[in-house]
């Protein structure tokens, strides 16, 4: 009875799926992801000068009600959760760099949150996703894939430096048990995925952690332990702090990059999934709610700006194609307030394999980019190009809608642009000018 229930909420035999698959897909995607429960508390503690372990509370529980509302109320196969580089700009940039209080940036989160929220209600976001040219949701569904695997080649050891240090971008220590743990890993998951056996992604986790273990390569440090005390922050946001120039401006930042480096994860996730129908997403505004309402609380309980995770794909690789997915990460992600000791014996290096195999399966979108229009593939490469290098999805599609305006109109094609694309295009540029990169 249960069963069907889900399979009829979710659609899950209709979307060529099993419940088993989507649960396998939800660990999948938590594994390849938990390891902002770790990050996230010790950045803001130790540049924002917040209480660790309420963070840490407050990462997993924003992550799981924003993964729940995705699951239940879009029925994506999409996760959320404070996002990294958000994080960075919200402790190194904010609280360290402009000296402004923690609670005064909680404000300015909710208050993102808030206009994010009315946006989707107005359906402006739903617009502006939708505006998006059919080449650059291909770039971003790429991007998305090579931003993967540089993530997982620094996971894996292997470090990119700047013009200034050469030496920095090499193949890292090959002699390392890590790096041929990596290498391991990936075989296997390219041998199972040629031979179609199930759960490649999730048994290639689970025997490098293991192998790891037998070698002492990970320390274990228990199974359970109580969570942290906490003490939700919504009594200490302080809104009185957020009528300045240079806080509109935080709130304006916050509001764009979540806007689009959400639209990228989703658009490109989702066209990996095959959920797209005619280049646009069905139950998009559920997904806006969704992450707009774990920002809104994010503010509240006491943590930074959520997205919808890019990491997501690899459940998606494993099989998932509904929201059971998310809600599999979603209970993940409150077991994890108990059960956190047990995934830190899980290595970042584990996961490492899994998002370079998810990356070169995005990859293969490229093919369906018009490559003999120049006015198309110029805008597509830098969307590909600029979130590996600049380390952020919405600098791609800065890149890629700037580009796009300017070829277009030089090349006499002005009346291709649509208003969308006019208008994000601006905002990115005025953000330039006046914000800085």
């Amino acid at each position: 009875m249960r069963l069907a229930f889900l399979d009829n909420y979710f659609h899950i035999t209709e979307s060529g799926s099993s419940v088993r698959t989507e649960v396998l897909a939800g660990v999948t995607t938590f594994l390849t992801m938990c390891y902002i429960i770790a990050v996230n508390p010790a950045l803001l503690a130790d540049k924002a000068g917040m209480d660790q372990g309420t963070v840490f509370v407050a990462t997993c529980l924003v992550a799981a009600l924003g993964s729940l509302l995705m699951g239940v109320v879009a029925r994506y196969p999409i996760a959320i959760a404070p996002g990294m580089g958000l994080n960075t700009y919200f402790a190194v940039v904010i609280c360290a760099g402009m000296s402004v209080d923690w609670r005064v940036a909680l404000a300015a989160t909710c208050v993102s949150g808030v206009v994010l929220l009315l946006l989707g209600l107005f359906k402006i976001r739903d617009t502006i996703i939708h505006g998006i040219p059919f080449s650059l949701q291909i770039a971003i569904c790429a991007g998305i894939g090579l931003f993967l695997a540089r993530i997982a080649l620094e996971n894996a050891g292997v470090p990119f430096g700047g013009a200034a240090d050469a030496a920095a971008a090499s193949l890292g220590d090959l002699r390392s048990h890590e790096s041929w743990l990596v290498i391991f890993g990936f075989i296997l998951i390219l041998v199972m995925h040629v031979f179609r056996l199930p759960g490649a992604i999730i048994t290639s986790i689970l025997l490098v952690t293991l192998i790891a273990g037998l070698l002492d390569l990970n320390q274990f440090h228990g199974v359970a332990a109580m969570p942290p005390a906490f003490s939700p922050a919504f009594v200490e946001m302080d809104f009185s702090g957020l009528f300045t120039i240079d806080m509109l401006g935080i709130i304006f930042v916050f509001c764009l990059i979540t806007l689009c480096d959400s639209a990228g994860t989703l658009v490109g996730v989702a066209n990996r999934a095959g959920l797209l129908k005619d280049g646009k997403l069905p139950r998009l505004k559920g997904a806006l709610f969704a992450n707009s309402t774990a920002i809104i609380a994010g503010g509240a309980l006491g943590t930074s700006p959520t997205v919808a995770y890019i990491e997501s794909a690899a459940g998606v690789s494993a099989g998932g194609r509904t929201g059971l997915t998310a809600v599999v990460v979603c209970c993940l992600f409150v077991a994890s307030l108990f059960f956190f000791p047990l995934l830190q014996y899980i290595p970042i290096y584990a996961t490492t394999p899994a998002l370079l195999y998810v990356a070169m399966l995005m990859m293969q979108e490229v093919g369906k980019i018009d490559w003999q229009d120049i006015a198309e593939t110029v805008p597509a490469c830098l969307t590909i190009v600029c979130m590996p290098f600049t380390h952020s999805v919405a600098n791609g599609i800065a890149a890629g809608f700037i580009s796009f305006v300017i070829i277009k109109c030089l090349t006499g094609s002005a009346r291709q642009i649509s208003a969308v694309v006019w208008v994000v295009a601006g905002l990115w540029v005025l953000k330039y000018i006046y914000l800085g990169l």
